[in-house]
């Protein structure tokens, strides 16, 4: 495989993952009965990260493994600064990745809250897609 394959192929698998974790926020907001909204904001944090992370990898940009927004939307509008209000927006998803996933934690987020952080990760979601290449795209 040659290194701008590969580069793809990685770049495609963080998008799918985002992608799945998307469709898994979306699915467990729906889920009717059960309160799963902490799972959907969980989902919605990972999507972004993931996406953010495939956006750095296109660009051949490295990162450590985090689950900072701010620190890896900063490296992302570094490459595209078109991309910054749309990051801005999506740092408030960083605490989803700890809060509410263990006891002793806050009580579940509200409906509005969980709808707003999967907004606000589709919308970072298909901003970053609109700087990619269509042949990453999942």
């Amino acid at each position: 495989m040659a290194p701008d394959e590969a580069r793809a192929e990685d770049v495609r698998a963080w998008l799918k993952k985002a992608a799945l974790d998307l469709y898994t926020a979306h699915h467990l907001i729906s889920a009717g009965e059960l309160n799963l909204r902490a799972d959907a904001v969980f989902h919605a944090q990972q999507a972004a990260e993931k996406a953010l992370k495939g956006f750095l990898a296109w660009h051949d940009v490295p990162f450590r493994k985090t689950h900072n927004i701010a620190e890896l939307g900063r490296a992302c509008a570094a490459l595209d600064g078109s991309l910054e209000a749309t990051i801005d927006r999506a740092v408030v998803l960083t605490e989803y990745a700890w809060k509410f996933r263990y006891p002793g934690e806050p009580t579940e987020p509200s409906r509005d809250e969980a709808e707003q952080a999967i907004t606000i990760a589709h919308g970072l979601f298909d901003a970053l897609l609109s700087c990619l290449p269509d042949d990453v795209h999942p």
